[in-house]
């Protein structure tokens, strides 16, 4: 197709992947495909050339609706993933008359209601909106031919089931299914096989190996230094673009703010910052306003940031596999990156099974003046250091209060002074004091310490000889109500 093809030359893919030489003849063929790749290897345009190329007759360029039904449906986990992948659709499609479109949560619905009502072809969609639209019957799934899951192993995870099992239920079966993804758990595997038929797979590399343009390295340090620790490395080496992960948003916001104060320009990105945030903070990383981009997980799938040199896991995740996803933002379509990991204890069961994932051994390098040396433990600390500490190894109050020593090693008068009260020595009594005296009452004030005795001069009280009685006012009787007379 010459058309396609120019649009490719275009943008600069002169030679296929290996992921597009293997994958784009099984979509061609119509057959479900299972793919594999590791991140930054092309997947996007793996499907996306062959499925533009099958829906080539179908395109029209007449403004009616009935004639632009929604024939490929694209499902991704992120709406940053959905932008992208509809931009890719987009770029690679600009020859054709099919129009794509996509629709994701935390904006607006209603103009994006009016524009599918308009005809849309190509439909990239996160599952929450694309279920928003087909319950308001903006979105009708009856028509589509192609079926397409990006990161399939996180659309297919616990939180996704559900809901991709209702959209599939909304679409013939006779549809062709496409599940791509970098990694490909056995779960996962078995999981797919509910909704492929006879499906091809096609791995181009070892299940779950991150790039080999990648460099791995790690820095022990204790999690308190940490962020003196990263703020040292992108001043020390003069980084001016690092995407830093952490686990959970209320640490980006945390992270981003500290690096602010320490002078370093920071942004974060997460679930909780509005779409248009996100977006905003994205757009000033890409263009170098922004130097550091402190994100979630929700960064690490398919986020394409051109020539990305620097990836730092300020926090080891919790899944293995988010490891391979996270590194991957780096050292894509032949550019070599850099991966650093911040290791505190607390996290070295965590990288210990991402070394097992990845069956490599990542190089530890020690930074001068962060030796990373954990704390002691109790059992190295002497005993009159564990002697000084409350419970749980913790000091008690403010500053560092000196604790007693045991019951055994204390004086016999302090023993005697922790006895039980009825056991304690009594205190001599000494002789009772005397009562205050009164104070004298001033000139014209009443004395209270005398009974009470009336002045010479005073007249009594004149009591009357009977208590006046108080009459009711007589009310006249309605002549309904009197007696008639006898």
């Amino acid at each position: 197709m010459p058309e396609l093809l120019r649009a490719v030359a275009e943008q600069g893919y002169t030679e296929p992947t290996p992921i597009q030489t293997q994958a784009i003849p099984v979509v061609l063929s119509g057959r479900d495909l299972l793919g594999a790749a590791q991140t930054g290897t092309g997947k996007t345009a793996g499907f996306t050339l062959p499925l533009l190329q099958r829906l080539a007759p179908y395109a029209s360029k007449s403004f009616s609706p009935a004639l632009h039904p929604v024939r490929c449906l694209i499902l991704t986990p992120t709406r940053e993933l959905a932008i992208q992948v509809f931009e890719s659709v987009k770029t690679y499609g600009k020859h054709i008359a099919l129009k794509p479109f996509v629709v994701y949560g935390g904006v607006n619905i209603n103009p994006q209601i009016a524009e599918m009502r308009k005809g849309v072809e190509i439909l990239v969609a996160t599952p929450g909106r694309l279920l928003d639209l087909v319950g308001q019957k903006a979105v009708d799934l009856r028509t589509v031919q192609i079926l397409v899951l990006d990161e399939a192993d996180r659309m297919l995870d616990m939180g996704f089931i559900p809901d991709i099992k209702r959209i599939i239920n909304m679409i013939p079966g006779s549809r062709q299914t496409l599940l791509f993804s970098a990694t490909f758990s056995d779960e996962i595997r078995k999981l797919s096989a509910q909704f492929l038929k006879d499906p091809a797979t096609v791995e181009v590399a070892r299940r779950n190996t991150p790039a080999e343009l990648v460099t791995q390295w790690a820095h022990h340090i204790d999690s308190k230094r940490k962020r003196d620790l990263l703020a040292h490395l992108v001043k020390a080496n003069n980084w001016e673009q690092v995407l830093v992960f952490c686990k959970t948003k209320h640490g980006a916001n945390r992270l981003a703010y500290q690096l602010e104060k320490d002078g370093i320009n920071a942004a974060a990105i997460h679930g909780n910052k509005s779409q248009n945030a996100r977006i905003e903070a994205l757009e000033s990383f890409k263009a170098n306003k922004v130097r550091v981009l402190v994100a979630t997980d929700i960064a690490a799938r398919g986020l394409d940031i051109e020539a990305l040199p620097h990836v730092v896991n300020f926090d080891i995740p919790n899944v293995p596999e988010d490891y391979v996803h996270r590194i991957g933002r780096t050292g894509r379509a032949g550019v070599e990156g850099e991966a650093i990991s911040l290791v505190c204890a607390e996290d070295r069961p965590l990288f210990a099974a991402v070394e097992a994932l990845i069956k490599k051994k990542i190089e530890v390098r020690p930074v001068a003046g962060f030796d990373g040396a954990r704390s002691p433990s109790r059992a190295d600390e002497p005993a009159d250091e564990l002697r000084e500490r409350g419970r749980g190894g913790e000091r008690r109050g403010r500053g560092e209060r000196e604790r007693r020593p045991p019951r055994g090693e204390r004086p016999p008068q302090e023993r005697a002074a922790g006895r039980a009260p009825q056991d304690r020595p009594q205190p001599e009594r000494t002789a009772e004091r005397p009562p205050r005296p009164a104070p004298k009452p001033k000139a014209g004030e009443m004395d209270f310490s005398k009974p009470y005795e009336p002045a010479a001069d005073a007249k009594p009280i004149e009591q009357p000889d009977e208590a006046p009685t108080r009459k009711r006012p007589a009310h006249g009787v309605p002549a309904l109500f009197r007696r008639k007379a006898a």
